[in-house]
């Protein structure tokens, strides 16, 4: 009889180990799937910047011309809040997005097919985004703000 009782208690640690092996692996599986639909709504979220941007410089034709546009946006990208930059450069416009409240340098970013002149940041939680843009001569300027 002794020998049968220590067989029983190895087969119950084993489940056990077996057990916890099976959760840690679940709640990881769990973790990546929510951290890649995060991913890509914030992705999402710059692709929504980037292709108002570009109604609205299409919108400015004439030279002097203006016009302003409220973004609908979310407040967070699952519990966190985000920051929404427009950038350029001497060849192309882009927008970054990325989380917290301190824009920063980031991998994330969105080509706006147009040539313009970007700037401006929007900081989730705290009031719309409004995009404005004007043409003077030649050049479009967009600007983004909001947010603060």
């Amino acid at each position: 009889m002794p020998s049968i009782i220590p067989s029983y208690v190895y087969t119950l640690f084993a489940s056990m180990v077996v057990g916890a092996m099976l959760t840690v692996a679940f709640s990881i599986s769990t973790l990546n799937t929510k951290q890649e639909a995060e991913e890509q709504q914030l992705r999402s979220l710059a692709e929504y910047f980037a292709t108002k941007s570009c109604e609205l410089a299409a919108m400015t034709t004439a030279d002097k011309s203006s016009a302003n546009l409220n973004l609908n946006t979310i407040s967070f990208v699952g519990n966190q809040r985000y920051w929404v930059q427009l950038g350029n450069d001497s060849f192309s416009a882009w927008v970054e997005i990325g989380y917290g409240t301190i824009p920063h340098a980031t991998i994330r970013q969105v080509l706006i097919p147009t040539k313009v002149s970007a700037s401006g940041i929007y900081i989730s939680g705290s009031g719309p985004a409004t995009l404005q843009c004007y043409r003077q001569e030649t050049t479009i300027y967009l600007n983004l703000s909001g947010g603060f």
